[in-house]
């Protein structure tokens, strides 16, 4: 009976949310309700101890520290840097401003690790120089919201943080298993751009002479201090994880004892800014571990009342294969991506279908990844897509949001198109965690 009325758990979460309720909590209060109407006042020890657990978890205090060395990046003037660095190579590129906006984004999003950083900082770097060069307006949108999402996959991820401790499995087995798929898509991202450049006529603005005559030593020298020291950075974080020197708590301090270092490198290091990261820190921090607190809730009263059993039952009542369960519970993320911040997603249904796709016989690993990328999918889609939102704040009025939802479109197709290829081709994200000592 009790296994019956976890189910009823789900639609009620959905109505308090419609209703206007936080997120957080509504899924404390229904994880009470549900728990004392079940279990009575024995619920609360049960629940404390989930309290606990999260306080207690020492892989998620990478969480605040990926989010500092973010913040502190924010201030660091990086951004500018990277984007005139890169812009100097990619200037004999048709559309070249918009391929250096996704590669640029991929190297924010691996010195970062936070959702929406990348869109936000390149945002205000693109956005202008390709207007005033007559960029398409939806190009110019999808790019820069196509290019933030990439922080969603892109290791660091505090996405990918908080999904091992949610799973059960090894966050650092799981971040170097994303490498291959995000790479994937920013290179899928790139290929698109350049060939319908190339290939649409109209479709891309002409070369200006002021990008095709920069001299080879001004590129090479802007490449030393501008793109140096955040490949530096990036290998402190990963390649410290990758080579098995730091478990993702110790790398994430390294990186962010990294961007205070570079932020006093590239001189604008001031006790404001630091105070300044810190405040935001605590504020970002708190936030997410209210949800974390109130994901690990309702999924702890969910599983206790035998809804993983539940949730197998009407699986097998509607006699799904292995393959239609993984596509459907895909799809349920994609779904509630529509509702739900990452964070809410990852903590309500990733305890639920671990334990099914353990069953099912596949890879728990491959299957973060896809999950991780779906979310990605989500932040994409119409018409609730957050990066669309995150754009809004920062563009000119020029720039429209019919002309936002008409550019994301073709990205979110490619998106798709990297998850079934990681779908069909499980050793992108299974390589290299395999092929790496001590990550067995």
């Amino acid at each position: 009976m009790m296994e019956n009325i976890s189910l009823f758990m789900f639609p009620v979460m959905i109505l308090v949310v419609f209703a206007g309720f936080p997120v957080t909590f509504s899924l404390m209060g229904i994880s009470l309700y549900f728990g004392i109407v079940c279990f009575g006042p024995e619920i609360i020890p049960m629940i404390i101890r989930r309290v606990y657990g999260v306080a207690d978890n020492y892989v998620l205090a990478a969480v605040p520290l990926f989010i500092f060395m973010g913040t502190m990046l924010e201030r660091s003037g990086i951004a500018k840097i990277l984007f005139e660095t890169i812009s100097m190579w990619m200037g004999r590129i048709k559309n070249g401003l918009a391929v250096t906006t996704i590669l640029m984004c991929t190297i924010i999003a691996a010195c970062t690790g936070i959702i929406g950083a990348a869109e936000v900082m390149v945002g205000v770097m693109a956005i202008p120089p390709m207007m005033k060069r007559g960029y398409n307006h939806a190009l110019i949108a999808g790019t820069v919201i196509a290019g933030g999402a990439l922080g969603t996959i892109i290791p660091p991820s505090v996405v990918t943080v908080v999904y091992g401790p949610a799973a059960g499995i090894s966050v650092g087995r799981l971040l170097i298993a994303t490498i291959f798929p995000g790479l994937l898509i920013s290179s899928v991202y790139v290929l698109y751009i350049v060939i319908r450049s190339y290939g649409q006529k109209g479709f891309a603005p002409p070369i200006f002479s002021e990008d095709r005559d920069i001299p080879l030593s001004r590129k090479l020298k802007a490449t030393v201090t501008g793109m140096l020291p955040s490949v530096v950075l990036i290998f402190t974080v990963m390649g410290t994880i990758i080579l098995g020197f730091a478990a993702p708590t110790e790398a994430a301090a390294l990186g962010a004892f990294g961007s205070v270092l570079l932020t006093i490198g590239y001189r604008n290091f001031t006790l404001k800014v630091l105070q300044e990261a810190t405040i935001q820190t605590l504020k970002i921090s708190s936030m997410m571990m209210m949800i974390l607190l109130g994901g690990f809730m309702f999924s702890g009263v969910f599983l206790g009342l035998g809804g993983s059993d539940a949730t197998e039952r009407m699986l097998s009542a509607f006699n799904m294969g292995p393959w239609a369960v993984l596509v459907f519970f895909l799809f349920i993320v994609y779904l509630a991506g529509f509702l739900l911040d990452w964070a809410s997603i990852l903590l309500i249904f990733v305890p639920i279908f671990s334990p099914i796709i353990d069953k099912l016989g596949f890879d728990p690993i491959w299957f973060g990844a896809l999950l991780i990328m779906m979310i990605q999918t989500s932040y994409l889609t119409p018409p609730m897509a957050p990066g669309i939102f995150y754009l809004k704040g920062i563009a000119p009025p020029e720039l429209t949001t019919r002309e936002m939802f008409r550019g994301i479109v073709p990205y979110m197709m490619l998106q798709l198109l990297a998850i079934a290829v990681v779908v069909f081709f499980p050793q992108i994200a299974l390589w290299l965690p395999e092929k790496l000592i001590g990550w067995n």
